[in-house]
């Protein structure tokens, strides 16, 4: 299964071409690559506001903090799919409408319904990447392997 579906534009912008980066890296577990993708200062909100992955609400800043959201949430999950359909870019930023769908050790899936906003830098690093949604409507959809 591809970890990365794009059914969106897909004009060339900086962006844009960090986004597609940073879903293939996680796509593929390859933490080194994704954290190379971020500028020194970004901060994550994976999702925005407070959470279970983040109580405070005040996401993961810097090199530390975004490695430390790897570990903890990226880490755990066995497979990502990131399935895009519609993708916005303009100035230093692409929003993409997004569905991510999760696969858990024990085979459970979760399907996350987002918009997803990633801003870079003059070289294309991320600054931020903001994912919004819902964790409450995420849990509502997992579903268990049949046994």
């Amino acid at each position: 299964m591809d970890a990365l579906i794009w059914h969106a534009p897909d004009a060339d912008h900086p962006a844009r071409r960090a986004a597609r980066a940073s879903m293939t890296a996680v796509g593929a577990g390859r933490r080194e690559e994704w954290l190379a993708l971020f500028a020194p200062g970004a901060l994550v909100e994976d999702p925005v506001g407070p959470s279970f992955l983040d109580p405070s609400g005040e996401g993961h800043r810097g090199p530390d903090g975004i490695a430390a959201f790897w570990d903890s949430f990226i880490a755990t999950i066995s497979g990502f799919r990131f399935e895009i359909n519609d993708s916005f870019a303009n100035g230093p930023c692409c929003t993409n409408v997004a569905t991510i769908t999760t696969t858990m050790g024990d085979g459970s899936t979760m399907s996350i319904d987002c918009v997803l906003i990633y801003t870079v830098d003059e070289s294309g690093l991320i600054t931020s990447l903001r994912a919004h949604w819902e964790p409450d409507r995420a849990m509502a959809t997992i579903t268990r392997p049949s046994t």
